[in-house]
């Protein structure tokens, strides 16, 4: 898939952490890139209250199909859309791409399911993460709308 099947993008730089030592970034950390742009958007433009709020997203289910190396210093510039809203769920498709490139060096998907914070029963997506979700979200006639 290319840049314009995602909805919006984060830079996150690379750290020199995140190198293995086979001189590219570890499997493990494109799904730390996928929490942070995920994460990131909820926080901005959701208003999801991490320390104190009622609800909170747990991850279901992710998964990443990998193309090509990224490699600190590099940005990785992740693309983020919303395949799929629920009454308690969404599933998010992230796209990772070197900075200025077309084509992802890495794909995949990421569900949340939105639970009671202390009970861990599943909620209602609340109204205004609803909302920021759906800004996000693809039709599922829209280019590149399967992962």
């Amino acid at each position: 898939m290319s840049r314009d099947a995602y909805r919006h993008f984060l830079p996150i730089p690379t750290r020199w952490k995140d190198n293995d030592v086979y001189g590219h970034v570890n499997n493990v950390e494109y799904y730390s890139y996928f929490d942070t742009v995920i994460n990131t958007w909820l926080i901005r433009e959701g208003g999801l209250d991490i320390h104190r709020g009622d609800t909170i997203g747990l991850c279901a289910e992710s998964h990443c199909r990998f193309a090509s190396e990224i490699a600190f210093p590099e940005t990785v510039e992740a693309g983020l859309r919303v395949e799929h809203l629920g009454n308690s769920s969404v599933r998010y498709g992230i796209g990772l791409f070197r900075e200025g490139r077309e084509a992802p060096a890495a794909e995949g998907w990421f569900v949340h399911v939105f639970v009671d914070r202390e009970t861990r029963r599943s909620q209602p997506i609340p109204q205004r993460i609803r909302d920021c979700l759906e800004r996000i979200r693809i039709e599922a006639t829209d280019e590149g709308s399967s992962t």
